[in-house]
């Protein structure tokens, strides 16, 4: 009971807050945008926002081409990553993208898609490492954090949710408003810098060569420049292949 009071009176105070004009007049549509917000931050859990990446992966798969079982670039896909779909207690699911941009990205709940873009641009052992650092995104949740502040910061998605925290009836406008929100994701220098260290140790675990992740970089700045590609978005290139040499040279031998 006393942790309920607290809850809404809490929430009182957020509707007075949130509701006030710059007049001082109490405007109710301003005080339950916010409110909603904090009501959804407050319930929003973290298998709802799986289950929401999963719907929202199941909408872009119908949008953009997937590469058939038979196709050279699925093929190439499952053998780098036979054996992986239960990586480090995850459930991963990879398909690749017939589209010619050098991505790849990550959902929340494990969905990994990599462009036949990045396949014509990297040999095998820098595309698993680029796999890798798109897991640790997942592993890190980072993936679920990217997502879980594109549902709570924009009003449709808060209309949509129950007070339980879970997603209720999203069009497939907003399932895709999601899904191609994952693929423009763009992450903090730290959870860059991470995850290129999560990939490194990955490789190492895999018995890879883990300097693939730094020839991936590498192989992006001979593209785009030192300031381009998906990999470099934040970090500088530079720091990034120091902070993997770092990895490397921690690494248990």
């Amino acid at each position: 009971m006393k942790n309920s009071h607290r809850f809404l009176t809490g929430l009182a105070l957020i509707l007075l807050l949130g509701g006030c004009t710059a007049g001082g007049a109490f405007d109710v549509e301003k005080a339950m945008g916010v409110s909603g917000g904090a009501l959804l931050a407050a319930t929003l859990t973290e298998e709802s926002v799986a289950q929401t990446a999963t719907l929202a992966a199941t909408e872009l798969d119908g949008k953009i081409k997937v590469a058939e079982a038979n196709n050279p670039y699925a093929v190439r896909l499952n053998r780098l990553t036979q054996g992986l779909a239960h990586y480090d207690g995850l459930n991963l699911n990879f398909k690749v993208y017939l589209a010619p941009e050098v991505n790849a990205f990550a959902m929340a709940d494990g969905t990994v898609r990599v462009y036949s873009g990045l396949f014509d641009a990297m040999p095998d052992d820098q595309v698993l490492a680029v796999i890798m650092h798109e897991v640790g995104h997942v592993k890190l949740k980072h993936s679920y954090q990217q997502m879980r502040e594109k549902i709570i910061g924009d009003t449709a998605f808060q209309a949509a949710s129950s007070v339980g925290g879970y997603i209720g009836a999203l069009t497939s406008s907003q399932l895709g408003q999601l899904g191609y929100a994952a693929i423009q994701a763009r992450y903090s220098q730290t959870d860059e810098l991470e995850a290129d260290t999560y990939a490194v140790r990955a490789l190492h675990n895999l018995g890879k060569n883990p300097q693939a992740m730094k020839a991936s970089i590498l192989t992006l700045e001979g593209l785009y420049g030192a300031g381009g590609g998906f990999l470099s978005s934040h970090p500088s290139n530079p720091r990034r292949l120091e902070k993997i040499d770092s990895a490397i040279a921690n690494l248990p031998r």
